[in-house]
C-alpha cells in the first residue's frame, strides 16, 4: 500500500494506532487536530499516508474507513467529520503542510483504473498529465510500477478511489443517500477549488516556487510513446509566459483545480467495457468495470458542477480570443469541459447504455446524460422552468450541440434500443421516456443537431491534412489551453473531428433524423400508444375494483389493497400512479411528434395500425363486442361464443353433463315443450341452447327468502360472510341432490 519514502520508527504513530481502536471518535478527532497543529511536517510526513487510508479506506478494500457514505446528516459524527475534512479544515492544512515541503506518497500502478494500468504496463504513457513525471521504476520490472504523487494529488486520489473501491460492509448496512458526508464533501471541494465566483483561495503554507513539483526521473530503457510532447501542468505553462512568478497569485493556485478535475475523472470516468477495450485496440486487456448508483450520482454532480463552473466565465471573455491579460482560471473555465470530460464521459456512459440493468434504476444514469447535454441549465439565470421550456435553446449553444454531437445523436440511439425492450405501463419507466422526450422537444434543439448532422455529412474535401484519429484533440495536442483550436473555425472540420475523435474514422454514422432511425421511432410510438391504452385499461379496472370493494365491505370482503388485482406488477402501478403513467405516455407522444415532425394524420394511420393489430390479438381471447360509451358492450354473437362449451358440458351423459343441465338449463321452455309466451322461433331456438340466467334473483320470492335467510343468520349470530357462505353453500348442495335424486322423485 501507499507508504511514505523514508520509513523509519515513528512513535507518533505507533501512538495513534493505538488510540484509534481504544478512544472515542470525537476525542481522537481532537487529538489530531492538536497533532497537526503542533508537530513538524518531518514527523507529519509519516502518519500521512496511515491518516489517509483510516479515513477513506485503502485502495484494496481492507481497511474500512470512516464509512463516509453511510454517513448522513442526523450522526453524531457527521459534523465532526465535515469540520474535519473541509477544504479549510486540518486535514486540507496538514496537506499544504506537507505540500510546502515536496514530500511524496507512491500508489501502484495496478490500483489505477484498467485503461491506464494497461497503457502504462504497455509502455504508452496515458494522455492525462497526472501521471507525467511521476512514475517510480523499481528492479522487479514494469509489473510493480508505482506513481510519486504530491500531498494534495495522493488526499484527492484515495478520496476519489474510495467511492469506487469494493468493500465488505457490516451485515445490515443499508444503501447510502445522497445527503451522506462524501456526497457533501464532493460537492464541497468542487465548489472549493472549482470556484463560479471569484478565485480559489491560496494556500496558508505556498512557497514562492508555487507548489509545483519538478519532474521525476525517467529510465532511459523504457520507451513510453509520446512521453515528452506532454506538458506536465497548466501551472507551469501560464507562469512560462508571465513575467515574474508572483505577478499572479491564481496562476500559482490553478494547479489544485486542474490536479482535483484530473482526479475526478480518471478514476470516476476512465473504465471501458470489454467491448471499447477491443475497439480501442487493447484487446488484451480483460478486467471489466460496473459502475453502481452512487458512483453514477456522483458523476452527475460533477458534470452539474463543470457546466456551472465553465458557464460562469465572464461575458467579455467569451467570445474573445486568450491573451496574458486572462486569468490563469477564466482560461480553464473556457476549456474544462470539452478538453477534460467529454471524451471520458462519452465512452463511460456508452458502457452505462449498453450494460445497465433494464429497471428505473437507470435513472441515474439518464439524469447525468441529460444534465450534461443541457449546459443551458446551468448559466445561473433565474428563469421561469416553463417559461424556459417554450422559449427554447439560445443559439449561442448551436456550437456546443456541434462539438457534442454525439452525445445526442449516439447516445440517444442506445436510449431508443433499451426503452423498446422495457416495459412502459411501469410508471417509472414511463417517466424516462417523458423525460428524454420533453428535453430533446425543446424548440431549436433539433435544428441544432440537424444542423451538426448535416455539417458532419459535407464531402470529404472539406478537411485538409487530417490525421488518423487526431483532430487536434487533447489526447494528442497535450496542451489544454494553448491548443485551443483557434485556427479551426469551419464547422465541418469542427463536427467531423468530434465525430472520428471519439469513434474513430472507421465510424458508421447514423442519423438521428435519418430513415433508419425514424423507424424505430415509429416502433416506440406505438409502444408508447399500447402502454397507454393498456394503463388506461388498468385505472379503469382499478375504479371498478374500488367500487366493488366499498360494495362488498359491508360483506366484510373488501380489500384496502388495490395491487392484489395485478400479481407480478409494483406498488407504483396502481391507483394515482397509473393515472401518471397515461400522462406521461400522452405528453411522450406529443413530444416525440414534435421532434420528429410527424404531423396529426401521420399519428391517426399509427394508431389504426395499431388498432387494428391489437383487434387481432384480442379477438383471440375477448368475445364480439362493440365499444360503446362506457367501454366495450357485448353483441349477441359475444354473448353467444361460449355456448359451445356449455353445449359440450351439457351433452354429457354422466354426473357432470346432469349438474351442468340443472343450472344452465333454460328455465322458459316447459318439459314438453310448449311455450310460456310469443316468440319467434330464432328467440326459441336461442331460449332452448344452455345459458346461464340470472333472471332467478330479480324475483320478489327469492329476494325475500335470501333476506329471511340473512335475519334468521343474524338470530344464531352469524356475519353477513358466514350467512353469505352457508346460503351458497346450501344452494349447491340442493343442485347435487336434485341432479342425484331428480329422475326418482318425479317418477313418484
Amino acid at each position: 500500500m501507499a507508504a511514505p519514502a523514508l520509513q523509519q520508527p515513528s512513535f507518533l504513530l505507533a501512538n495513534l494506532k493505538v488510540d484509534s481502536t481504544t478512544k472515542p471518535f470525537l476525542q481522537r478527532c481532537q487529538e489530531l487536530v492538536k497533532v497537526i497543529d503542533d508537530y513538524p511536517a518531518k514527523e507529519l510526513h509519516l502518519i500521512f499516508p496511515w491518516l489517509v487510508e483510516s479515513v477513506f479506506g485503502s485502495l484494496d478494500g481492507v481497511i474500512m474507513g470512516w464509512n463516509l457514505q453511510f454517513l448522513q446528516a442526523r450522526s453524531n459524527e457527521y459534523n465532526i467529520v465535515m469540520d474535519f475534512l473541509d477544504p479549510s479544515g486540518p486535514m486540507m492544512k496538514l496537506v499544504y503542510k506537507l505540500q510546502a515541503e515536496e514530500y511524496k506518497y507512491e500508489i501502484p500502478v495496478s490500483f489505477l483504473p484498467g485503461p491506464v494500468k494497461a497503457s502504462i504496463q504497455e509502455g504508452v504513457l496515458p494522455d492525462c498529465p497526472l501521471f507525467h513525471n511521476k512514475l517510480q521504476f523499481p528492479l522487479s520490472g514494469l509489473q510493480t510500477l508505482s506513481l510519486a504523487l504530491n500531498p494534495f494529488e495522493y488526499y484527492m486520489f484515495i478520496f476519489a478511489s474510495s467511492l469506487i473501491t469494493p468493500k465488505n460492509y457490516p451485515l445490515g448496512q443499508h444503501v447510502s443517500s445522497l445527503d451522506n458526508a462524501y456526497f457533501v464533501l464532493v460537492d464541497t471541494y468542487l465548489k472549493y477549488f472549482l470556484p463560479t465566483e471569484g478565485s480559489v483561495p491560496p494556500s496558508p503554507f505556498a512557497d514562492n516556487r508555487g507548489s509545483v513539483s519538478p519532474p521525476a526521473p525517467r529510465a532511459p530503457s523504457v520507451p513510453f510513446a509520446g512521453y515528452g510532447i506532454h506538458s506536465t501542468s497548466l501551472l507551469k505553462r501560464h507562469i512560462s509566459h508571465q513575467p515574474s512568478v508572483t505577478a499572479d497569485p491564481a496562476a500559482q493556485e490553478i494547479w489544485r483545480s486542474e490536479a482535483l478535475l484530473q482526479v475526478f475523472v480518471e478514476i470516476w470516468l476512465h473504465h471501458y467495457s470489454l467491448e471499447m477495450y477491443q475497439k480501442l485496440q487493447s484487446p488484451q486487456v480483460k478486467e471489466t468495470f460496473t459502475p453502481t448508483e452512487e458512483h453514477v450520482l456522483v458523476v452527475r454532480l460533477l458534470v452539474k458542477h463543470l457546466h456551472a463552473f465553465s458557464c460562469s466565465l465572464k461575458p467579455e471573455q467569451v467570445c474573445s480570443s486568450p491573451s496574458a491579460h486572462s486569468s490563469p482560471l477564466e482560461e480553464f473555465k473556457r476549456v474544462v469541459v470539452q478538453r477534460f470530460v467529454q471524451q471520458k464521459l462519452y465512452v463511460f456512459l456508452q458502457h452505462c447504455f449498453s450494460h445497465w440493468p433494464l429497471d428505473a434504476s437507470f435513472r441515474a444514469v439518464l439524469e447525468t446524460w441529460l444534465s450534461y447535454i443541457q449546459p443551458w441549465r446551468y448559466t445561473g439565470e433565474n428563469t421561469n422552468p416553463q417559461t424556459d421550456q417554450n422559449k427554447g435553446v439560445p443559439e449561442k449553444w448551436g456550437l456546443f450541440v456541434q462539438e457534442n454531437l454525439l452525445m445526442y445523436t449516439k447516445l440517444f440511439q442506445g436510449f431508443l434500443n433499451r426503452v423498446v425492450r422495457i416495459d412502459l405501463v411501469n410508471v417509472k419507466n414511463a417517466l424516462m421516456v417523458f423525460r428524454v422526450a420533453k428535453v430533446f422537444a425543446q424548440p431549436n434543439l433539433s435544428e441544432m443537431i440537424q444542423k451538426g448532422e448535416q455539417l458532419f455529412l459535407e464531402p470529404e474535401h472539406v478537411l485538409h491534412h487530417r490525421q488518423h484519429r487526431v483532430f487536434l484533440t487533447p489526447s494528442h495536442g497535450g496542451s489544454f489551453l494553448s491548443a485551443r483550436q483557434s485556427v479551426v473555425t469551419d464547422g465541418v472540420f469542427r463536427v467531423k473531428s468530434h465525430v472520428y475523435g471519439l469513434e474513430g474514422q472507421d465510424c458508421q454514422y447514423k442519423q438521428m433524423f435519418g430513415t433508419e432511425l425514424r423507424g424505430v421511432v415509429l416502433k416506440l410510438i406505438q409502444i408508447i400508444a399500447q402502454a397507454r391504452q393498456t394503463a388506461k385499461r388498468i385505472s379503469d379496472h382499478s375504479a371498478e375494483v374500488a367500487a366493488n370493494n366499498s360494495f362488498m365491505s359491508w360483506f366484510g370482503m373488501g380489500s384496502p389493497d388495490l395491487n392484489y388485482t395485478f400479481n407480478g406488477g409494483e406498488v407504483d402501478d396502481t391507483g394515482e400512479c397509473v393515472k401518471k403513467t397515461h400522462e406521461f405516455l400522452e405528453r411522450s407522444l406529443d413530444y416525440l411528434c414534435q421532434i420528429f415532425r410527424l404531423n396529426a394524420g401521420q399519428l391517426s394511420q399509427l394508431m389504426a395500425t395499431l388498432g387494428s393489430g391489437q383487434d387481432d390479438g384480442n379477438s383471440r381471447q375477448l368475445p364480439d363486442c362493440v365499444q360503446g360509451e362506457n367501454g366495450l358492450i357485448l353483441t349477441d354473437l359475444g354473448r353467444m361464443q361460449f355456448g359451445d362449451h356449455m353445449e359440450v358440458l351439457c351433452s354429457r351423459p354422466d354426473f357432470l353433463g346432469r349438474l351442468g343441465r340443472h343450472y344452465l338449463a333454460s328455465p322458459e321452455v316447459m318439459a314438453d315443450g310448449r311455450q310460456r309466451s310469443p316468440e319467434t322461433r330464432r328467440t326459441a331456438e336461442r331460449n332452448r341452447r344452455p345459458r346461464l340466467s340470472l333472471r332467478t334473483l330479480a324475483s320478489y320470492r327469492t329476494l325475500l327468502m335470501l333476506l329471511f335467510l340473512y335475519l334468521f343468520g343474524v338470530l344464531f349470530s352469524f356475519g353477513p360472510i358466514s350467512s353469505t357462505l352457508l346460503i351458497l353453500t346450501g344452494g349447491f348442495l340442493y343442485g347435487l341432490f336434485i341432479t342425484l335424486f331428480g329422475d326418482k322423485l318425479k317418477s313418484q
